[in-house]
């Protein structure tokens, strides 16, 4: 299956999106810390991603909660069930790492949810900014402390007259 990419600007920086004719399977930020190499064959085309961006926009305008896109993150099982439970957070919520990993049923899995947390490869759609620190601090984000603090402010700040998407 054909791997495409294409960059937007956004608020916080250029964004690229990667997916196929089918799905959206990546999210990533300038300089965004584990970041695959993109394929050598893949296509630069802006087309299978104009939903997203879409999508995109709408969040950063604050007049989306929720996206409704077709996701397909590549991962290990693990990984994936973490990825699904970021999906659970509410908007403008967010969750300890530790409470991330009871919700998946392993309590003593705090740091290995962390390390899936953290290659979360669909940012922003899949919320992993919303994952803070026990303490409530801003912990690692892969595409920097200031985009997730940024992150966190936009929804706190946009909680009425958000669209469900």
């Amino acid at each position: 299956m054909k791997t495409y990419f294409a960059e937007f600007p956004s608020p916080i920086g250029l964004i690229q999106f990667r997916g196929t004719d089918v799905a959206l399977t990546g999210v990533f930020m300038e300089k965004h810390r584990h970041q695959p190499l993109l394929p050598v064959d893949a296509v630069e085309d802006a087309g299978p991603f104009r939903e997203a961006r879409r999508q995109l926009e709408e969040y950063f305008a604050g007049e989306r909660r929720e996206f409704s896109l077709a996701l397909e993150a590549i991962g290990s099982p693990f990984q994936r069930r973490v990825w699904q439970e970021l999906r659970l957070i509410p908007y403008g919520e967010t969750a300890s790492y530790g409470e991330l990993a009871r919700r998946i049923g392993n309590s003593r899995a705090v740091r290995a949810v962390g390390l899936a947390n953290g290659r979360n490869p669909i940012s922003i759609i899949v919320p992993c900014h919303r994952v803070i620190g026990a303490n409530g601090t801003l912990t690692g984000y892969g595409g920097g402390v200031e985009r997730k603090r940024f992150l966190l402010t936009l929804e706190a700040d946009k909680s009425t007259n958000v669209s469900e998407g």
